[in-house]
This record gives structure tokens, C-alpha cells and sequence, in this order.
């Protein structure tokens, strides 16, 4: 089991919090650790439901399998929630401590707020096995906008050209997001 942790970064713009919905698609690029040519571009999950398994499986419910040329087993994506995400992270950055790898401590996933402005925060979790996620691509529904004045964008937040805008008539401001970028990190 490896975890991957997608971050994000943007240049807010009269945006007080930027947030990653939990029940909405998610297109990701995926490849075969093992292979450099084995990739599958472009998956779509809902990490709000999990695929189908049978009776006698023993491996845990994850949103998306794919079975690499010559592999007798599902290679899964989980994408974990808020106590699992918890759980890994701490196991991960106990390991870390103990000087047997990692890149220092990842914190939770979170929502990106004004004051991270151009810094890459963490969003969201998968534990992966036998497969590695290498690009996050956005579909242009899957984030929450949060405006300085309150009030809330969660239609038509399409940030796949790396940018939004809208009017924010309740205060009378506009809202932005610019400069929006990603990355996926393994820990």
C-alpha cells in the first residue's frame, strides 16, 4: 500500500476557502509501477461510491481496479475519507521519524484558504496498490468556492484552463481563482 496525496495551489482572489467535493467525479491519469509503458489516462471515479465486489473478496472497497497486462490481481485506488486519511498519515509520518524515508510530515487534507495563497496544500488522499496516480485533471465540477463576503459557488467551477471568476452580487465583489495548479505527491 502506498499513499498518494493530491495538492493544489491557486492565487485566491476575494476567496476566502477553496474546497475539493467529496460526492462529484474525479478524472485522474494512472500507470503501472512496474511498466513504463502501462498507463490508463484520464479515469473517472466518485470517490462517494465504491465499486462493486464479490462475496469472497477479500481485498477492501476502493473506487477504481484495473488488472495490468500479465497480473493475476486488481491493482486499486482508495480514496480515504477524513479518519483514514488520519490513520495513514500517522503511520507514514511515524515511519518518517524513525529516518526510514519520507519527505518530513504531510498534514491532513484540508480546504485551501486565502492565507495559502500560491502554496500547495494537501486535498485529498488515496492509498493505492499496484498502481501510481500521476496527473489530476479537472472536469470542471468538482470544487467549492467560498467567497471573503460568504456567500458559496459549488456550480460551474471550472478550473480545467487554470482559472475562474465570477461576480459575488450579495457583496457586491468579484471572486477569482488564478494560477491554479497540482501535483501529486507518494509518502
Amino acid at each position: 500500500m502506498v499513499l498518494f496525496i493530491l495538492c493544489i495551489k491557486a492565487e485566491l482572489d476575494g476567496v476566502e476557502s477553496l474546497s475539493l467535493l467529496k460526492n462529484t467525479n474525479l478524472c485522474f491519469s494512472v500507470r503501472n509501477p512496474l511498466s513504463d509503458y502501462e498507463t490508463r489516462e484520464k479515469i473517472v471515479f466518485n470517490p462517494s461510491e465504491t465499486l462493486d465486489q464479490d462475496d469472497g473478496d477479500r481485498e477492501p472497497a476502493h473506487h477504481f481496479a484495473v488488472k495490468w497486462e500479465g497480473s493475476k490481481k486488481y491493482s486499486t485506488l482508495i480514496v480515504l475519507d477524513e479518519e483514514g486519511a488520519k490513520s495513514a498519515l500517522k503511520k507514514v509520518n511515524k515511519k518518517s521519524k524513525r529516518g526510514k524515508g519520507g519527505d518530513g510530515e504531510v498534514s491532513l487534507p484540508r480546504n485551501v484558504t486565502s492565507d495559502d495563497n500560491g502554496n500547495y496544500v494537501p486535498v485529498l488522499a488515496m492509498e493505492c496498490r499496484g498502481l501510481e496516480p500521476y496527473a489530476f485533471h479537472p472536469l470542471g465540477n468538482e470544487f467549492k468556492v467560498t467567497s471573503l463576503g460568504g456567500s458559496v459557488f459549488d456550480e460551474d467551477v471550472d478550473l480545467s484552463d487554470g482559472d475562474w471568476g465570477e461576480y459575488d452580487e450579495e457583496n457586491d465583489a468579484a471572486v477569482g481563482i488564478n494560477a491554479f495548479g497540482t501535483k501529486i505527491i507518494s509518502v
